[in-house]
């Protein structure tokens, strides 16, 4: 039997809000399913999409892809949904966020003035469940964006889980770990080696636990040891900012002698299976070359580079040496938004300006950081990013009758790509599946009530704004950080 999705704003009225917003869908998996669309875009290595195209899964497995004609003639008794006017793509990967709710109220200041009386101050009073209320709200707008898994850096990680838990995306949890004297108001190792414990394989596995490390300046000796002891007994990944500002480099060199990579290196953290580094803006040649042989992932956050006046990463010469860049939105308060769509035109762009080259940094090249490049920089390669038998039914539909996609051409035009990366926005997705569950339909989510969840946040922050406004008036005005970082 073949059903045809409803288009445009249809799914958008009452009858939609009523059964979904109202009375939450629990999380299922149909049975072996056909989905088609006028464009398929595996983002596999090969550069390609597919016109008239499908894709069979079956729970949470992709069982194979190609052509609508193709598989409804192998499988002519399977279950089809037709998406008339969409696009499907594989599920976006995010590979650094920090939940927050400061957005839009930390704005037009230079990062020391920004930490000063913002962040680091947020940090000394922020309590658990404000902290779950922000995975609450930052986790949805990735889902409703496309994002499928988040790699979120964030504090009191138990709450976040529960969300990933309810919500049904995937995410790596990353403490905010700052395991020196200067530095305790953020998460210890303990409370990091407890989450793992906690959470490994739990969410059906879609929540994995990970080492942090907010910079490694935040950590004694003996912390860098434990961390990375840490990591390898509990086979999971390690990830920390490096090389986000000039800053940082100078003081590496004065301290060690080193640049940032290399001193990473020294410290044993390339040592270990899994490695992830955000930002990475300020790397010469040889520390891009150490990061490839290696086999580090980079993390890059173009919005955030430049909001804050970072700098802009040299993306274009990594990905060149092979090294895997994914694309990470970095936290709500540095980018104001987590659409991995707008990051990836402003990837694109700030690419192309950096090399002073218009070819640099194209649009297939753009979308892969986005899925399959971002998997594999978290050593999910072989299960997410991509549309291939075998892998993780993570993926999305995206409108295309809309002004933004419109001409859609295929040939020797073929714009598909291009449109995706510099003209889609996050608001275009309209379906989106993880493990093989639908979690957003008709750009609504299935699996939480939005509206509770903003209204939520909004009850939360005014009291975390006056605790953090009291810390302030009875200090000197906020933490002390050697080196910038977020």
């Amino acid at each position: 039997m073949v059903r045809s999705a409803s288009r445009g704003r249809k799914l958008r009225g009452p009858w939609h809000k009523n059964r979904y917003d109202r009375a939450i869908r629990p999380l299922r998996r149909p049975d072996l399913q056909l989905y088609t669309a006028p464009w398929v875009l595996p983002l596999s290595d090969e550069a390609h999409a597919i016109p008239d195209g499908g894709i069979l899964v079956d729970g949470d497995r992709i069982v194979s892809v190609g052509t609508a004609a193709d598989l409804r003639s192998a499988h002519p008794d399977t279950d089809t949904e037709h998406l008339a006017e969409r696009l499907i793509m594989p599920g976006l990967v995010n590979c650094h966020m920090h939940s927050g709710l400061l957005r839009g109220t930390a704005e037009g200041l230079k990062l020391w003035d920004w930490l000063r009386l913002y962040i680091d101050p947020m940090h000394r009073v922020l309590q658990p469940d404000e902290a779950e209320t922000a995975s609450w709200i930052c986790y949805a707008e990735a889902l409703l964006s496309g994002t499928t898994t988040v790699v979120d850096m964030w504090r009191y990680l138990d709450g976040s889980g529960r969300v990933a838990e309810q919500l049904g995306n995937r995410a790596v949890l990353v403490p905010y770990v700052g395991e020196h004297p200067d530095y305790d108001y953020f998460d210890t190792l303990d409370d990091n080696e407890r989450l793992i414990d906690a959470w490994q394989g739990k969410g059906d596995g879609r929540v994995m636990p990970w080492v942090g490390m907010e910079h490694l300046f935040y950590f004694t000796e003996d912390a860098w040891a434990r961390a990375v002891d840490m990591a390898e007994r509990y086979g999971v990944g390690l990830h920390t900012h490096v090389g986000e500002s000039q800053a940082e480099v100078r003081e590496l060199h004065t301290r060690f002698g080193l640049r940032p990579v290399h001193a990473m290196e020294r410290f044993g953290f390339l040592d270990l299976d899994q490695v992830l580094f955000a930002h990475c803006v300020w790397l010469d040649d040889s520390e891009i070359a150490l990061l490839a042989e290696r086999r580090v992932g980079v993390a890059h956050n173009p919005t955030s580079n430049m909001k804050l006046v970072s700098g802009m990463a040299p993306i274009s010469r990594m990905i060149a040496r092979g090294v895997h860049v994914g694309l990470g939105s970095d936290g709500e308060k540095e980018n104001n938004n987590l659409d991995l769509f707008e990051e990836m035109k402003f990837a694109s762009l700030l690419g192309k300006v950096r090399e002073d080259d218009a070819t640099a940094a194209d649009a297939w090249q753009t979308l892969r950081m986005a899925t399959i490049e971002g998997a594999r920089a978290i050593g999910l390669g072989d299960e997410i990013g991509s549309l291939e038998p075998g892998k993780r039914a993570d993926f999305i539909t995206v409108r295309t009758d809309t002004p933004r996609m419109t001409p859609l051409l295929g040939g020797e035009h073929l714009n598909v790509h291009h449109n995706l990366v510099y003209a889609a926005q996050g608001g275009d997705v309209d379906q989106v599946f993880c493990d093989g569950r639908e979690l957003v339909r008709g750009g609504v989510l299935l699996t939480a009530d939005l509206d509770e969840i903003r209204a939520r946040v909004q009850r939360a922050v005014p009291d975390l704004f006056r605790r953090r406004a009291a810390w302030l008036a009875a200090h000197d005005q906020g933490a002390t950080s050697p080196v910038p970082g977020d």
